[in-house]
């Protein structure tokens, strides 16, 4: 049995909570809100988030972030991707120089453009970090129905403590070095998704949903490669299976943001409609600044970010798409 700390007590980290805790470990799971951790501890549910799903009882909750740092020094992060750099600045000092930490969010950092564990090694100058990423809707996994996952780690050492984890009969969990291309497939999947929900929100079909992710799935691997990651990633759970899920299902923020927009027109009411954090909104402009910086060109990723600007509509954008000269198809070039 290991001790695991999950900070961030929303619909995702519940449901890594719900995993490591089946998984046998010994999870405390640290809310901001005292009367939802009381609920947790108390009711054994997290109704704002996840109605009526009852959480293994043996799972603890608190609100106080010096309790979860004395209570291990693995520490699995499931807080929105925009407010990682401020929470590590102010948990610094809490936490244990040889602590293992773990990353569960997608998205890029706006003010630097630096990824989740690039920002990580930023502010705690670690080289002790792991990401959990792949196809993993919170509303399905706390069901516990059969899903996978890629553990990345910058060496297979710590790539397999974390994969050990978090395994458990439904939770299927593979490891990688390719954090790099693993972590940027994680946080471009959500700005296809965006694209692909504007296209069903317009009323177009299965064939337009095909040409966006596709395409998407080619700008996810061009920038992957010019970063430096190995291609198989881009093919892969962290990948081509984050993307099919986050594109396909109706459980997706950013897909069902996307088909609000497509339908209105109006990010004010796609924010009415989906409260939640949506990491494709917050990190596309950062993601076609990470593009351009290495000369890959990212149309799809492009026009999604204009439209979240209000520069274009996203009748305009998939109008753009549609105009964009034709050239061979090829995976990567």
């Amino acid at each position: 049995m290991n001790k695991v700390t999950v900070l961030g007590a929303g619909a995702w980290g519940t449901t890594m909570a719900q995993v490591l805790a089946d998984c046998g470990n010994d999870v405390l799971l640290w809310g901001r809100s005292t009367e939802l951790v009381n609920e947790i501890n108390n009711s054994h549910t997290n109704k704002k988030y996840l109605g009526e799903h009852v959480l293994p009882s043996q799972l603890k909750s608190t609100d106080q972030i010096s309790q979860a740092f004395s209570h291990s020094s693995i520490i699995v992060l499931a807080i929105p991707a925009q407010s990682l750099r401020d929470a590590l600045t102010e948990w610094k000092s809490l936490i244990a120089p040889d602590a293992l930490i773990v990353s569960t969010l997608k998205g890029i950092e706006l003010t630097s453009d630096l990824r989740m564990t690039e920002v990580i090694v930023d502010v705690l100058g670690t080289k002790n970090y792991a990401i959990i990423t792949g196809p993993n809707l919170a509303d399905e996994l706390i069901l516990r129905q059969p899903a996978g996952a890629v553990a990345a780690a910058p060496t297979s050492d710590i790539a397999t403590k974390v994969q050990r984890l978090f395994s458990t009969p439904y939770y299927r969990v593979y490891t990688s070095t390719d954090v790099v291309g693993c972590e940027l497939a994680g946080a471009i999947k959500s700005i296809i998704a965006l694209a692909v929900g504007m296209s069903i929100g317009m009323g177009f079909g299965e064939n337009t949903q095909a040409m966006l992710i596709t395409r998407g799935l080619n700008e996810v691997a061009r920038i992957g490669a010019a970063h430096g990651a190995d291609p198989l990633s881009a093919a892969g759970l962290a990948g081509m299976g984050d993307l099919v899920a986050s594109c396909g299902s109706a459980l997706s923020r950013n897909r069902t943001f996307g088909e609000v927009l497509g339908r209105t027109g109006s990010m004010n009411d796609a924010r009415e409609h989906v409260a939640k954090t949506v990491e494709g909104v917050a990190s596309s402009s950062a993601v076609v600044e990470l593009a351009h910086r290495v000369g890959v060109e990212v149309p799809v990723i492009e026009a999604v970010a204009d439209v979240v600007a209000g520069t274009i509509t996203p009748k305009q954008a998939l109008e753009r798409l549609m105009a964009i000269t034709t050239k061979a198809e090829n995976f990567i070039r």
